[in-house]
């Protein structure tokens, strides 16, 4: 009976064309049949492992149920086509099944030897060979349209056209530096008819400080920045240094070696400076929770996890975190393994208690203007102190170098006093000379220097006290060991783990520390298969709206195939040898032909390629909503584009925060122009993040995937938001001043927003609509100048209020295009 059921089996499958010439291959063919179907009971979770059977393990798998070369006498491939239920593998009640493909792949495998393999991202990254030119070689510009090319060759469909001009222009500005093109840029590219006028284009965007504010941004949600702690307290923070320090790292184009290695390890790096310890801010980016009753060590603990789990998605796209509790149910990770990366980041004076919402270690930062000033007022400490001490040493004669509380006179004062006393007098702080003052006996000379101390302690203390601290790393001096967590839980510790680096791959070097800088040095090493092929896939997705791999937060064996798996260790292996230099890499990305195709597709590409996975056609997807956000103010000429600084408060509906926060917080409108930076620089409060940014990461762990959902509340937000409905007033005033004619009016604004000039049919509607409106606005002044006074900015009297208003519903409704909200 069993051998008609591999009969009739093979029968099934044999249409399906399956038996190809090129051998199956192990990490790509065969692992992720096992990972979905078998491991979660006969995987790497030892607590939970059915029958004591290892189907991801070579020696287990092979001693008990595969016999290489003969499927007919491997339990694994019978128990997959058995009829009984009671014997089917996966059983029935686990809601797997393995589809007929995939079963013929098992048995093909089996029958070919068996040949073990391990999972294509665990592999050493190598450059693998560019395709030989094919049929559309004459449009491949480099080596990532020889991979694209080929694979759609090979699909039977060709590439899009070329994007017009105005269209790549609009689309490699925004990716570039989340800005549209001004119009000098658009009349400049259209000016230039030079064979590099695109590629100059992009190198003047490359070295634009707008480059490091958009980049910031992606690196910002991986590193789950915030202004604020989260939880109910939600005390406020000073990280915008560190966050400042990101932007002019991209800017500098720091190479990403470097970059990783000072974010996680800074103060590690022999002599290492300010920017270097701030760098170390990334690590400190979790949420504190400072309410009370709360338990310090399992604050801390928490805070060590999160700072382990985040560098494992960031630089090694694991999903770490599935091992706080258990060894993984899929990638070979033990417990044990989560809790060895956890001693890395267990070793920092963090102690997780008390509820300040910038616990130490701190860096305090000063301007060089502040620095001078801090400077005289410490002068001023120095020189009160010093008059304090001439005075004492006659009130309480002692011997030199002792201080006034070896004095006779005073050995009849409460002990509290001679503590004091027994602070040279720079030392002491303003509650303690105030004590002095009201406790001590009364001298007029005595009196007037401690008044002048207080004064200059006070002046002191309040103006370091407005200095930025950002919370880093510091390692202590007596290591704390390092335990597994029954199910994670602070409290039950079980056995003791040395800290290291996952075995793996490649060990740390014998001469490594064994440290944070050790780690970092390790993650970016070119031994190491992952830091490089996650990097590469996160930044495809910036690109492309979704990566080479889809689950750009997991490469594991759960994570989905590569689409372009040579295209993936191509530009890996091409990003290592370049010196991990990131400018490089987005550089070949939007300079190659595959990115600078038209977004239009066919019909045949729509059908058979309906996400684009196969690169047929240009990116289109939904800006973010921080992008739409600065196109509005860019395009209407409101934006302040100024770098850095402390974070901003633009405007926001009432009573947010309070409600949020039960009251505690209060929000207060920023004036001029805070209301105009940058999206970049607008306050995050963790709890409840800004109100005008929809499909953004909480920013309370780390994120990594990009998030598009479309709803009737973004439009109810992009028509009616206050920064919206004055963006549209300012355009419209812009574009008035600057022509008299409604349809070169409607051009220019056209070109602002969206880089091209309107259509016939476009303009038609438009046009029909603004005298429409104009005369409805003309009849209700009252109406007009309503929506003319939304917003802090001023409007030009001069124009004409009916006009004015009128042109404003037409740019408003620009900014709400399909068009205009889409990166396409």
């Amino acid at each position: 009976m069993l051998r008609f059921l591999i009969a009739l089996h093979l029968a099934l499958l044999a249409p399906l064309g399956l038996y190809a010439d090129d051998k199956v291959d192990f990490g790509r063919d065969v692992l992720p049949i096992l990972s979905d179907n078998c491991f979660h009971c006969h995987g790497p979770d030892a607590n939970n492992r059915k029958a004591k059977l290892r189907l991801d393990d070579e020696a287990s798998a092979k001693k008990t149920v595969i016999v290489p070369g003969k499927s007919g006498e491997s339990e694994a491939y019978l128990r997959m086509i058995a009829g009984d239920p009671h014997e089917l593998m996966p059983p029935p009640q686990s809601n797997r099944k393995a589809s007929s493909q995939q079963i013929a792949t098992i048995k093909r495998w089996i029958d070919e030897g068996a040949v073990w393999g391990t999972h294509w991202a665990f592999t050493k990254v190598t450059m693998p060979p560019v395709p030989a030119k094919g049929k559309f070689n004459a449009r491949v510009k480099n080596p990532i349209d020889a991979f694209v090319f080929a694979r759609l060759e090979k699909e039977g469909l060709s590439p899009s056209p070329p994007a017009t001009r105005e269209a790549i222009l609009r689309r490699v500005k925004l990716d570039l530096t989340g800005l549209p093109p001004t119009l000098a840029e658009i009349n400049a590219f259209r000016a230039d008819t030079s064979p590099k006028a695109y590629e100059k284009m992009v190198q003047r965007f490359l070295e634009s400080p707008g480059f490091g504010e958009r980049m910031a941004w992606d690196w910002l949600e991986a590193a789950r920045y915030a202004d604020s702690n989260g939880y109910q307290g939600d005390g406020e923070r000073t990280m915008w240094p560190w966050r400042d320090w990101v932007v002019r790292a991209f800017n500098a184009n720091v190479p990403f070696d470097r970059f990783s290695v000072e974010q996680l390890a800074g103060d590690l790096l022999p002599n290492a400076d300010v920017e270097q310890k701030l760098a170390t801010g990334f690590a400190r980016n979790h949420m504190i929770n400072g309410e009370g009753g709360r338990i310090a060590e399992e604050n801390r603990i928490e805070y060590v996890m999160d700072m382990t789990e985040t560098m494992g998605t960031v630089w090694l796209g694991l999903t770490l975190n599935c091992c706080r509790c258990h060894d993984h149910k899929y990638d070979p990770l033990a417990q044990a393994d989560y809790y060895r990366l956890f001693g890395f980041f267990n070793q920092t004076p963090v102690n997780g208690g008390g509820g300040s919402p910038q616990t130490e270690p701190v860096l305090n930062l000063a301007s060089p203007i502040q620095k001078e000033q801090l400077a005289k007022l410490v002068d001023e400490v120095k020189i009160a102190a010093d008059a304090v001490e001439v005075v004492e040493s006659k009130l309480f004669p002692r011997p030199a170098g002792k201080q006034a509380d070896a004095s006779e006179a005073a050995a009849k004062l409460t002990q509290a006093i001679k503590n004091i006393l027994a602070l040279a007098p720079a030392s002491r702080g303003p509650t303690q000379v105030q004590t002095l003052k009201k406790e001590l006996p009364k001298d007029e000379a005595h009196l007037k220097t401690l008044t002048r101390l207080e004064k200059a302690l006070i002046a002191r203390n309040t103006f370091s006290g407005t200095f930025p601290r950002v919370m880093v790393m510091e390692e202590i001096k007596t290591p704390r060991k390092t335990f597994v967590l029954d199910k994670g839980l602070y409290n039950k510790p079980k056995e003791a783990v040395a800290t290291n680096v996952l075995t793996q791959f490649a060990p740390l070097p014998r001469d490594a520390a064994m440290n944070r800088l050790g780690l970092a040095q390790w993650l970016v090493s070119a031994d190491n298969p992952l830091p490089a092929r996650v990097t590469v896939n996160r930044l495809w997705q910036q690109f492309f709206g979704i990566g080479l791999v889809k689950s750009t937060e997991d490469l594991g064996h759960q994570s989905e195939k590569p689409s372009h798996p040579e295209l993936l260790d191509w530009l890996s292996a091409e990003f290592i040898r370049s010196g991990w230099d990131v400018q490089h890499l987005v550089r070949l990305i939007v300079t190659s032909e595959t990115y600078r195709q038209s977004s239009k597709a066919s019909a045949t590409s729509l059908e058979r390629d309906p996400q684009n996975r196969l690169l047929g056609r240009g990116p289109r997807f939904r800006m973010p909503s921080w992008m739409i956000r600065d196109q509005a103010l860019a395009a209407s000429g409101l934006l302040v584009d100024k770098l850095g600084g402390p974070p901003v408060n633009p405007y926001q509906p009432p009573g947010v925060w309070e409600e949020a926060t039960f009251g505690n917080k209060r929000y207060t409108q920023g004036k001029g122009e805070d209301l105009y930076r940058r999206s970049l620089y607008v306050f995050w409060r963790r709890i409840i993040g800004p109100t005008m940014f929809f499909d953004s990461a909480t920013r309370q762990t780390c994120s990594v995937k990009a998030s598009r959902t479309n709803t009737p509340l973004h439009a109810l937000a992009t028509l009616n938001d206050i920064t919206y409905v004055e963006a549209a007033r300012a355009l419209a005033e812009r574009v008035m001043l600057d022509e008299n004619d409604a349809e070169k009016r409607l051009d220019l604004a056209f070109r602002r927003v969206l880089s091209r000039s309107p259509t016939t049919a476009e303009s038609s509607i438009l046009l029909r609509g603004y005298e429409r409106t104009r005369s409805q606005f003309a009849s209700d002044p009252a109406a007009a100048m309503k929506l003319l006074s939304i917003g802090e900015s001023k409007r030009d009297a001069k124009l004409d209020a009916a006009e004015h208003a009128a042109f404003t519903v037409v740019c408003n409704t620009i900014f709400n295009l399909d068009e205009a909200l889409t990166k396409d």
